[in-house]
């Protein structure tokens, strides 16, 4: 018996807890607040952005093929000046 007073108390505890949560506040399809709890640290509800999509900062898991990585670019950038150095070159000459 005591040990379901227990129980009884502890989950009114932890309802009473939960009716005390801050919530999400996001409007949902009927035009009314979201009544989800936020997730901690931001203003929303997991349905409603408040937890964090996609890989890591840093993972690998997202690399498919490098062509966007930050030295592709830079290589890129470099082979772009060459050649308008090049054509520069080219028109102070009048070669072609």
């Amino acid at each position: 018996m005591k040990n379901n007073l227990t129980q009884q108390k502890l989950t009114e505890f932890r309802l009473e807890n939960l009716r005390n949560v801050p919530r999400c506040g996001a409007k949902t399809r009927r035009q009314t607040a979201c009544i989800s709890p936020r997730v901690r640290g931001n203003k929303r509800c997991r349905m409603h952005g408040g937890k964090g999509s996609g890989a890591p900062k840093g993972s690998q898991n997202a690399l498919k093929h490098g062509l966007y990585t930050a030295e592709t670019l830079a290589s890129q950038r470099s082979v772009r000046d060459l050649i308008k150095r090049c054509k520069k070159v080219l028109d102070q000459a009048e070669i072609y």
